[in-house]
């Protein structure tokens, strides 16, 4: 079965309980639809496990990149040759916004592994797609983690930038592709903001699958399945 998660933002609990809850198999496959890290309690223990897991496909969010991009410059001895020119000032500034989204919490755990451990993951952060695209059973998916800022049926893929995939929300009353076997998948806009009743549940209409079901805001984690549509939740065990 071929499964896509989002903004797991560092639930590591429900992430766990989640995969058993769907019985998660190394038959299996699983697309990890961006915001791995930052606000919840434990995002490098995620991202660990992810990294053992060969069947895991992680997709680039706006936390994931903003981490990588402050991280890979922390991670660097300071010596008295380059003090001078490595921090910058907007450097700073990224470093005081990111604290202050949640990555505070990714900072904190980061700073408890052993430098093997820190190279790992940002090579592993590195590693990271800006989207997917899955055919199955004559159907499209798109998974990005926010939007197709600008989309155009016309625009090539390279067209695009990193900042078209990962920070912007998608227009979910509009159908981006003709194709009715097209669907973009993503994470990002929590889903009570999208559905009419306002429940923590995917929200399916206008060829979006939109899965962000708040767990860090104390909602739920949620996986689709693209096999049958089958959806399985899991409760937040806390708020953020």
């Amino acid at each position: 079965m071929i499964y896509v998660v989002s903004d797991i933002h560092g639930c590591y609990e429900e992430y766990k309980e989640l995969l058993e809850k769907i019985n998660f198999s190394d038959k299996d496959e699983l697309f990890v639809v961006g915001d791995v890290v930052d606000r919840g309690p434990e995002p490098i223990r995620v991202l660990e496990d992810m990294m053992m897991r060969p069947n895991v496909y992680p997709i680039l969010g706006n936390h994931d990149y903003i981490a990588l991009k402050i991280l890979k410059k922390l991670n660097v001895e300071i010596r008295d040759d380059n003090v001078d020119m490595h921090l910058s000032q907007k450097d700073i500034l990224d470093y005081y916004y990111w604290q202050k989204d949640g990555g505070s919490i990714t900072a904190k755990k980061f700073k408890e592994l052993n430098e093997e451990e820190k190279e790992d993951v940002i090579e592993y952060l590195e590693e990271f797609s800006v989207y997917e695209e899955v055919l199955l059973e004559g159907k499209r998916y798109i998974l990005t983690h926010a939007d197709i800022h600008g989309f155009n049926e016309g625009k090539t893929w390279e067209e695009y930038q990193i900042s078209d995939f990962i920070f912007h929300r998608a227009d979910y009353n509009r159908r981006y592709f003709l194709d009715q076997n097209t669907y973009l998948v993503t994470g990002h806009t929590p889903t009570i903001l999208l559905n009419d009743d306002k429940k923590a549940e995917v929200f399916e209409k206008n060829g979006h699958l939109a899965i962000d079901c708040g767990c860090v805001y104390g909602f739920k984690l949620a996986a689709y399945c693209l096999n049958n549509g089958q959806i399985t939740y899991v409760d937040a065990k806390k708020k953020e």
